[in-house]
């Protein structure tokens, strides 16, 4: 099987997506008051600093952004790993009566939601739980839907979405990858 790939969003078009979530977030809460972001690791982390950043230059406030690791909290940990890596979750400010923004790069089933979900509830109460994702790929397994989405594309189970950010990879690009038959 060979892949194709297309170029969903490139560096100016993902801050342009991240620009208007960061405005459709502030709408919705009515400004940024008790308003906390939690990036899910790996890819949510960088994502939720560039909407803190955003917001801050909106708003004149930056609110705080806190680190999600939900291994633990996954359903199919044992199938991914016998030994998964299990990084340090960092959210140094309570959550307790806050507006919270879970962040993520791409969301497909849902499944790693609800497992950030588990994992978030275990260090507090907030008032209220949003979800930001850069790419909505659809095809739920689960009844989650995003509040906030930089790009909305229907996907099938052969087609893949890459999200590659400067911070992690060194450069910004969402990518989709569909596995074509050798024979065409």
């Amino acid at each position: 099987m060979k892949k194709k790939t297309s170029i969903l969003l490139d560096e100016k078009e993902m801050d342009r997506a991240l620009s208007r979530m960061a405005h459709e977030i502030v709408e919705k809460n009515k400004g940024s008051r008790d308003l906390c972001l939690v990036g899910i690791r790996t890819g949510g982390v960088p994502l939720a600093n560039r909407l803190r950043e955003k917001i801050k230059a909106i708003e004149g406030i930056e609110p705080p952004v806190g680190i999600l690791d939900i291994t633990l909290y996954r359903d199919d940990w044992s199938h991914l790993s016998q030994h998964p890596i299990i990084r340090k979750t960092e959210i140094p400010f309570s959550i307790d009566d806050k507006i919270i923004v879970l962040v993520d790069d791409v969301i497909y089933t849902g499944r790693t939601i609800r497992a950030a979900l588990d994992a978030l509830i275990d260090y507090g109460r907030p008032a209220r739980i949003e979800l930001a994702v850069l790419v909505d790929r659809g095809r739920r397994e689960l009844p989650i839907q995003p509040d906030f989405s930089g790009l909305t594309l229907p996907t099938s189970k052969n087609e893949h979405v890459n999200c590659y950010l400067k911070e992690l990879s060194g450069k910004d690009q969402v990518v989709l990858e569909k596995a074509v038959d050798n024979e065409n």
